[in-house]
């Protein structure tokens, strides 16, 4: 579900302390395209949507969730947005954020 090298490898990236903010972001960010699907699913803006937190979810490793997103980003751009699962996407973000924070610390490289 989270691919922890990715993790590992972002924080070597941006550096120990800035870790942690590069996470909040990373989640606010996120947090505010799946409230909004969760309110209000656009349809119309569902590719754009599923772009988004394909490449977000990409970043930070939550693998599943990025693969979930992009099968929602090609269905959409192929005419067929009323068939992604949005609810499964929510679920799914929701399951990989708990993982992420539950074994954050113990699958961080020292």
């Amino acid at each position: 579900m989270i691919e922890w090298s990715r993790v590992n490898e972002l924080r070597e990236e941006v550096g120990a302390e800035d870790f942690n903010e590069v996470v909040e972001l990373f989640l606010e960010e996120v947090e505010g395209v799946i409230d909004r699907l969760r309110t209000d699913p656009d349809r119309s803006q569902l590719e754009d949507d599923m772009h988004f937190l394909k490449g977000s979810a990409l970043s930070l490793g939550f693998s599943a969730f990025s693969k979930l997103c992009q099968t929602g980003e090609k269905l959409s751009s192929d005419g067929l947005s009323e068939s992604v699962d949005v609810a499964e996407v929510i679920r799914c973000f929701e399951q990989s954020k708990t993982v992420f924070q539950s074994e954050l610390q113990e699958n961080l490289a020292a």
